[in-house]
């Protein structure tokens, strides 16, 4: 699926990644698909983390982990929520009472820019965001994990199980408003996923997405030990311009690119130092019910808005699949 080029000699993409950390010497370069940039383009090796080469589009600095064999599907489960994985959340239902005072908030941002009418969340989990959005919106959403599906309808939410695929969202009508909090960089096809919730918005709707932001400061400092690099959970890894890039790409307009403050669970903050520093904190979900306000200006929140009249037609990303498909022939062939 990609093609390689070394500086010295014929070497695999790790061996490469551990020669540009210990040797210093000049990083594997490759040709992938960028879907920001719509066309193959130059991509370096970062580094490795957690057995997945980070790689990085040289022209808008998107950023990707090369996990082929990862199964969303059987990650995200209930576990997921409660402390079963070390790049989950340590308690995400206790939190509910700090995590819906931060979705009131994103709530009131949405509606500057969307006063009412459908809105669909993807990745919803247990539906606080949506509990805080139907006061002004019919809502909807859809959850990979099943158990965290099944109790959102336990409390009267319009909620499918599965992933954000054509088949998902063609059980609901078409939206005003399609939100991704923290979920993009976990999809494994994030421009297509993008294009597709482009489909189904009315004309002049808008697509609400925060993410990291692999340009900040804190990032490119941090590199490998940055809070949100945790691959593979992780697949994506925006900056400014390749979301700017990837908008312009499935027909979209970037009206807002903010850095906003957030009030996040002292449970989820020692949980993520935690495993920065390497182990586990024990009794940190008694600190759920606790928020605090943290920005350290590395996660963006971005609006999208659709053109009124307009419908669809992602000709770049069925070129991203030609380009792929193309190239996991040879890969074969050559096998």
């Amino acid at each position: 699926m990609y093609i390689l080029s070394f500086g010295r000699g014929g070497r695999s993409p790790n061996s490469a990644t551990a020669t540009t950390l210990r040797e210093g010497r000049p990083a594997a370069q490759m040709q992938l698909f960028c879907p920001a940039c719509g066309q193959a383009t130059a991509h370096r090796v970062l580094y490795s983390k957690n057995g997945c080469d980070i790689l990085q589009c040289a022209a808008c600095g998107l950023g990707r982990a090369q996990a082929n064999e990862f199964d969303p599907g059987a990650y995200y489960t209930g576990d997921y929520f409660s402390g079963g994985h070390a790049d989950g959340y340590v308690d995400y239902r206790g939190a509910e009472a700090v995590l819906r005072r931060e979705f009131a908030h994103t709530v009131d941002f949405i509606r500057n820019h969307c006063t009412g009418g459908r809105l669909l969340e993807i990745g919803c989990a247990y539906g606080f965001f949506l509990q805080e959005a139907r006061r002004f919106f019919e809502v909807a959403g859809i959850e990979i994990a099943g158990d965290a599906a099944a109790y959102c309808r336990q409390r009267g939410l319009r909620v499918v199980a599965g992933a954000a695929d054509e088949r998902n969202l063609a059980q609901f009508e078409t939206m005003d408003v399609i939100v991704l909090l923290d979920v993009v960089e976990h999809l494994p096809n994030a421009g297509e996923t993008l294009a597709l919730c482009e489909r189904y918005l009315n004309p002049g709707g808008i697509i609400v997405i925060t993410t990291g932001d692999f340009g900040s400061l804190y990032a490119r400092i941090s590199g490998a030990r940055w809070r949100l690099m945790t691959p593979p959970q992780h697949l994506w890894y925006f900056t400014r311009e390749s979301m700017q890039r990837l908008s312009q790409a499935i027909g979209m307009q970037m009206e807002s690119c903010d850095h906003p403050w957030k009030v996040v669970p002292i449970s989820l903050i020692m949980f993520q130092i935690g495993r920065m520093l390497g182990f586990r904190s024990a009794g940190v979900a008694a600190t759920s019910r606790i928020g605090v306000p943290v920005n350290l200006f590395d996660a963006m929140r971005i609006v999208l808005r659709k053109g009124r009249g307009r419908r669809v037609n992602p000709s770049s990303l069925d070129s991203g699949k030609r380009w792929i498909r193309s190239h996991d022939n040879e890969d074969k062939g050559s096998s």
